[in-house]
Parts: C-alpha cells; sequence; structure tokens
C-alpha cells in the first residue's frame, strides 16, 4: 500500500472513530470512551508519521530532480505535444506547478528537467 492510500485509510478510522466517541460520549459509556480515545491518539500519530514520511520522500524526489544540470520553462507548443518532447529529450522530468512535487520545489510555471539541454 503506498502512503497516499494508507493516509486516506487512516483519515477514514479517525473519522469513524470520532463518530463512535461522539456516540459513547451520548451514552455515557465512560469504558468505552476511554477506548475509542486511545485509539483516537494512536491513529493521529500514526497519521503525522506517514505526513512525515510523504515529506520526506517528497523533498527528497524534488532535490533529485533539481540536480539535473538543465532546466527550463516548457512553451504552450511543447506543453501541447509532450509526448513528442519526452520521445526527442532523454530523460526529461516534467513538473507542474500544481502538483506535490511543483509546490515543494517552489516552481510557478511547467518546467522540464534534464540531464542535457533541449
Amino acid at each position: 500500500m503506498n502512503l497516499k492510500q494508507e493516509l486516506q485509510t487512516l483519515n477514514d478510522k479517525l473519522d469513524k472513530f470520532r463518530r463512535k466517541l461522539a456516540a459513547a460520549e451520548k451514552r455515557s459509556d465512560p469504558t468505552v470512551v476511554f477506548q475509542f480515545k486511545q485509539e483516537i491518539a494512536a491513529i493521529t500519530k500514526r497519521i503525522s508519521s506517514v505526513k512525515a514520511q510523504q515529506t520526506r520522500e517528497l523533498s527528497k524526489q524534488g532535490s533529485t530532480v533539481a540536480g539535473l544540470k538543465f532546466n527550463r520553462v516548457l512553451t504552450k507548443a511543447e506543453q501541447a505535444d509532450m509526448g513528442k518532447l519526452k520521445k526527442s529529450v532523454k530523460g526529461l522530468v516534467v513538473v507542474h506547478p500544481m502538483t506535490a512535487l511543483g509546490r515543494e520545489m517552489g516552481i510557478k510555471q511547467v518546467t522540464g528537467f534534464a540531464p542535457k539541454e533541449f
């Protein structure tokens, strides 16, 4: 299971436990309330761990891409025919500013990174 899926399932479990906690508090059932509070604390800790791991991986990927020797903003024509561009430039990595990697790198326009000039 990748990190994104794991994060989603953990958030779903957290939501479910919070609803059950609210129901248990309504019933005034202290043992169940205590149990769900422990579950919520454990899941919250796991979620923060997964988010930190996701950030580390994204940072690592960003530094790898930024380490490529050449980069430039892609023109609209190049963006329109991305397949042709990727076939002509070996090792090209295209980063869009709206993706997680693009936000991490702080780019403002669609940018191509490659080991040699293109």
